[in-house]
């Protein structure tokens, strides 16, 4: 093999990273359905001949169901392939609405890439629109499920295909648009790098590429793993809820062990993981040796990085895969279910195991992780429109992520990157609604030395009679927090005092009602006594934190500015001044020696052994009035 040329290595890498953008810029462009076009629900990756990732910017699907299925050999200029089946995916495909799509690169008459795109798409028919039935039993009732096919041949659209798809569409229009922008899409990403390959040739090239993922092994063996101390670490978090069955724990465990002799470095077994429910919670992950999973756990061990600087500048490609063993449990578990086990809310699932590997890592580390964070859900309405077409209105709306051991965490961010919330003028231009408030959710962020980062408040006004749908998570349990941080505030959803559950396909919504979503906070890092009292008070003037929190949680004392006297004082209004000290003329100010006082009163009342992990009021609820699990302690 040949050695790679350094500059030319940087060349290619910077070519891989372009080509990939402009595969996504120009889906943005040119999709049709909201999810798509405005939510930016959807991914670009480049793979290698050998299957590899070579980009790290976002997660992307695998090749190898297609070559599984087509042999590179049988493979021809112009062809594009097509999946959406979960369990003929190798675990690439988490549920049936995220179609992909993968294009091969020829150079010399052989392949010697692909360029791939998949993304969640608005509807692929299944039992109620958005084709994501919270309360299915079975993948037959989630929609159409299509296993690896030949959708374009030598350039020509297989129309047969494209007509059984749409077919089965409630948004027939949208997923035809969607497809083509796809496929038009990753057809010019192969152009690019067929261009790439004939500048510098076959040989040149592809050593970059053994090159580009060899340093992302060592970079991430020598900076991060490096970190974590050698041993055995074990740590469960949980889903609470599957759509069928009434809300219990559905654990999902990994045991972490930690041989920086070994090869694989880092083995992580899941080995505990709850049995696969009877609803839509599951991942079918064990396929491929999981090598999926590997690929989007990685990007937790970048929180280890020496600065958040340098943290971002860590990508995460098909290097990651050798330092990472996986242990998967017997079939029949969340992580190893059974078709036709239904998948559609597999983020309950795949988004826990990001936190519960940050919480093994939190324990091996003494703590020098984030707190846990649930980034996304889907909400939204259906309903037929005054031209008596019918709609569909859904988004992805973020949450708080977890303090830092060096910061707050970030207020309504989205686990998926460069996804967004759908612009509030486009909603109300397009669907009989109208966006009353679209703000910050006080006090969702949980207490901590570093504050969890808070998540949406959003009120919608429906203007037709409509049906409210949620697939969410973190209803009843919390983002947990860390270190002596609180835990956050849970996901909720009122309509006119109706609360929801997190799982809700058709709830009816009279027009004039007016549905009020708050998403979940983040958790706190690090006691919250011993935050810097005038960080809290700023972020009572930024009507982040309540006057109320800041007394209760913080022991922060505060009085009007001008004024004297706090609640903690004599004199001092209580519940009144509280009131009105973020409306006061420069906000609130810190009272330094009711503060003191207050502080050493709630630590003096702190129990003297704590977990390590603090779950929050719902986790008792769940687990037998249990306030803890007996993992959560260092």
């Amino acid at each position: 093999m040949s050695t790679a040329d350094p500059v030319l290595v940087e060349i290619v890498e910077g070519t891989l990273a372009s080509v990939e953008r402009e595969v996504e810029t120009a889906i943005a462009r040119t999709a049709r359905s909201p999810m798509i076009r405005d939510a930016h629900d959807f991914r670009a990756g480049i793979h290698d001949a050998r299957l590899r990732k070579l980009t790290g910017r976002s997660y992307s699907a695998l090749v190898q169901p297609v070559v599984r299925d087509f042999p590179i050999a049988e493979m021809s200029p112009g062809d594009v392939f097509f999946h959406n089946d979960v369990y003929l995916s190798e675990g690439g495909i988490g549920h049936l609405p995220d179609l992909c799509v993968t294009v091969p690169v020829f150079h010399d008459g052989a392949v010697v890439a692909f360029v791939q795109a998949f993304g969640h798409h608005d509807d692929i028919g299944g039992a109620v629109p958005g084709s994501m039935p919270s309360h299915a039993r079975s993948v037959f009732e989630e929609g159409l499920m299509v296993p690896p096919i030949r959708l374009w041949d030598r350039g020509v659209p297989n129309r047969a295909a494209l007509t059984i798809m749409t077919r089965n569409s409630r948004m027939p229009d949208s997923l035809a648009g969607d497809l083509d922008a796809e496929c038009s899409a990753c057809l010019m990403g192969a152009r690019r790098l067929a261009e790439l390959f004939a500048r510098y040739g076959r040989e040149a090239v592809e050593a970059c590429f053994d090159a580009i993922i060899a340093n992302t092994a060592e970079t991430f063996r020598r900076e991060l793993l490096a970190k974590i101390p050698e041993g055995v670490h074990v740590w469960e978090d949980y889903a609470e809820h599957d759509g069928v069955d009434p809300p219990r724990l559905h654990a999902q465990r990994i045991t972490l062990t930690v041989d920086h002799s070994a090869t694989p470095p880092l083995v992580v077994d899941f080995t505990g993981t709850s049995p696969q429910a009877r609803g839509p919670i599951n991942h079918a992950g064990d396929y491929a040796d999981g090598v999926f999973l590997k690929k989007w756990l990685a990007p937790i061990l970048r929180n280890l990085a020496d600065t958040p600087d340098r943290m971002a500048e860590l990508d995460v490609n098909e290097g990651v895969v050798p330092l990472i063993g996986m242990r998967f449990p017997e079939k029949g578990t969340l992580l190893t279910p059974i078709f036709p086990a239904p998948t559609n809310a597999r983020t309950f699932v795949i988004l826990r195991l990001l936190g519960v590997l940050a919480g093994v890592l939190a324990k091996a580390t003494g703590g020098r992780m984030p707190a846990d964070q649930e980034t996304i859900r889907y909400t939204g309405v259906h309903g037929t429109g005054a031209d008596g077409a019918p709609y569909l209105m859904r988004e992805v709306l973020g949450g708080g992520s977890g303090g830092r051991w060096y910061a707050d965490g970030e207020d309504t961010i989205h686990v998926v990157p460069d996804s967004r919330n759908i612009p509030v003028e486009f909603a109300e231009s397009r669907w009989p609604l109208r966006v009353e408030r679209l703000g910050l959710a006080r006090d969702s962020g949980g207490p901590g030395l570093h504050r969890g980062g808070l998540g949406y408040d959003k009120h919608v006004r429906m203007l037709r009679d409509a049906s409210f749908m949620s697939i969410a998570d973190r209803s009843i349990l919390s983002c947990w927090g860390v270190n002596g941080g609180r835990a956050g505030r849970p996901f909720s959803v009122e309509i006119e005092g109706r609360v929801m559950e997190g799982l809700v396909d058709d709830a009816p919504v009279r027009a004039g009602e007016v549905i009020r979503v708050r998403t979940t906070g983040g958790g706190g890092w690090g006691c919250p006594l011993d935050r810097d009292p005038e960080a809290v008070a700023a972020d009572v003037r930024d009507g982040k934190v309540s006057p109320e929190s800041a007394r209760d949680d913080y022991g922060v004392v505060l009085r009007p500015s001008g004024g004297s006297g706090g609640p903690d004082i004599p004199g001092g209004s209580g519940r009144a001044e509280l009131v009105g000290l973020a409306e006061s003329a420069d906000g609130p100010l810190v009272d330094a020696e009711a503060t003191a006082l207050r502080r050493a009163r709630l630590r003096a009342a702190l129990p003297g052994t704590t977990p390590f992990f603090d779950r929050g009021p719902g986790f008792p609820s769940l687990s037998g009035d249990l306030p803890y699990a007996d993992v959560d302690f260092m």
